[in-house]
């Protein structure tokens, strides 16, 4: 390299400082250029150029929260049995939090980390190299969120951050144990917000979905750790990567922390989370041709093409090809933000909705009821084949409509049909006779394709102590065979 050019990269090198440190100075929590010099600690002897002071005022608040929030993450390590019998591992990260309601101390980390072990096969290493075993855990499917209640001396619980007043742009720091790498720290900013739709990898059952993304360096380790604002606040919980390799493309996936707050504090509450529901079936192909067929000048917001009976919707006559432009004061921007939206709302809670009818917005009032077994299924768009699959409550499982390719990847016959089971619930009523892959193929005498045929199966077997299930099982090379359900 010669010397002009040697003297441009370190040119180039501090205007990129200059611009960090200023930009670092400029936050609303950087209030005073004092305290953040005097976190500065730079050596005495060391003579450091005006220009670069900047610089190392920014570089010292960074280390000043990484500092601090080292001690409340942890490194969890979790063995569970498969299918096959063969044991299973899987390492993650975790964060000490407190409760607002709940006395104790709990790790909060993600569901998938843990899922299926016992307590004494997940491992919680802390910063100063103590390891606990969790005395109970909670756990939500459906934002892949766990807890973890866990009792020692010198604990030091993080403290959360508001997810909601995050702005594109914002710095961040990721924290965990990338590929087992404890007490590791990476920098970025958030990238988006409301990230929705994503498909997470097979089996995955994520249903409510509302991601910050990060380009903060997220890698397999750092699954369930925290994402932390320049406050030194958990603002979101680390838990999926996109990538074609495996490893750190820059795009990296955080649940915002009011809702992971909202799911923890449920849990420890009630032990469930309870999710509101609106009770109809959206479009999920609204097109520019839907919205100029209603009049609108634009495709926004979900058209309603069903509204449930002795629902919330229809209480609030909401009706077939009204579009839900916004949902208590939020632009609704398609059919997956407006079932996030209302899951997410508590239970009870009045809603203004604006709707387009016949070429003008109207106001409707709506109170959210709260979604049991029979309406699982109905806050969904009106295509069946949902990636991430349909909860079926009642019998402890996740399913999917059966096609060929799914039926090649799971180990079946092409001309297999019924449906896949996505998900087995640990302590569901079916845990015992049923795995992942299996194919539900019949309830009784009535065959099972799609989830509105499931659901007529089950209200015709409703008050049935004992229901037949035809399964056609991988384990059994593809033999049928025939489990009673006792309910």
């Amino acid at each position: 390299m010669s010397k002009r050019s040697l003297l441009c990269l370190c040119g180039g090198m501090l205007c990129l400082g200059m611009t960090i440190g200023a930009g670092l100075l400029s936050l609303p929590w950087a209030n005073s250029v004092l305290a953040i010099e005097q976190l500065a600690a730079v050596d005495s002897d060391s003579v450091a150029p005006a220009s670069l002071s900047s610089l190392h005022q920014g570089s010292a608040w960074l280390a000043k929260i990484s500092n601090t929030i080292t001690p409340s993450v942890v490194h969890i390590q979790s063995k569970r049995k498969a299918a096959n019998r063969s044991q299973v591992e899987e390492t993650g990260s975790g964060v000490i939090m407190a409760s607002a309601k709940t006395p104790g101390i709990f790790v909060v980390t993600n569901r998938h980390v843990i899922d299926g072990a016992e307590l004494d096969a997940i491992d919680i290493s802390l910063h100063d190299g103590r390891v606990l075993q969790p005395e109970r855990v909670w756990s939500d499917r459906a934002t892949d969120i766990a807890i973890l209640k866990v009792t020692a001396d010198n604990l030091a619980p993080a403290k959360w951050g508001d997810s909601n007043r995050l702005e594109i742009g914002h710095l961040v720091i990721a924290a965990g144990s990338p590929f087992g790498l404890s007490r590791s720290v990476t920098l970025g900013i958030i990238s988006a917000k409301g990230r929705r739709s994503l498909k997470l990898g097979a089996g995955s059952e994520v249903l409510n979905q509302d991601f910050l993304q990060t380009d903060a360096a997220i890698n397999p380790g750092n699954s369930g750790g925290p994402l932390i604002d320049m406050n030194g606040r958990v603002i979101g919980i680390n838990t999926a990567i996109a990538s074609q390799g495996g490893g750190n493309e820059g795009i990296g996936f955080s649940i915002p922390s009011n809702l992971a707050q909202r799911v923890m504090e449920q849990l420890l509450e009630t032990g469930t989370v309870r999710r509101a529901y609106l009770g109809v079936r959206l479009d999920p192909s609204f097109d520019a041709k839907g919205a100029r067929r209603l009049r609108l000048d634009r495709v926004q917001g979900t058209r309603v093409v069903e509204v449930y009976g002795a629902s919330p919707a229809s209480r609030a006559n909401l009706q077939v090809d009204d579009v839900v432009l916004t949902f208590d004061g939020l632009d609704v921007q398609d059919e997956s933000h407006l079932i996030n939206l209302v899951s997410l709302t508590p239970v009870g809670k009045a809603i203004r909705l604006t709707v387009w009818r016949d070429g003008k917005k109207i106001q409707l009032s709506v109170t959210l009821a709260e979604r049991n077994d029979r309406e699982a299924t109905s806050e969904a768009p009106a295509d069946e084949d949902n990636e991430l699959g349909t909860p079926v409550r009642q019998m402890g499982l996740v399913v999917r409509p059966l096609d060929e390719d799914l039926a090649e990847q799971a180990g079946h016959a092409v001309s297999t049909n019924g449906l896949l089971i996505l998900d087995v619930e640990d302590d569901g009523p079916l845990s015992e006779e049923l795995e992942a892959f299996d194919v539900l193929e019949a309830i009784g005498r009535h065959r099972v394709t799609t989830v509105n045929d499931l659901q007529s199966a089950l209200d015709e077997a409703e008050g049935r102590p004992n229901v037949l299930l035809k399964v056609r099982s991988k384990s059994d090379d593809g033999r049928l065979r025939i489990v009673v359900w006792r309910r």
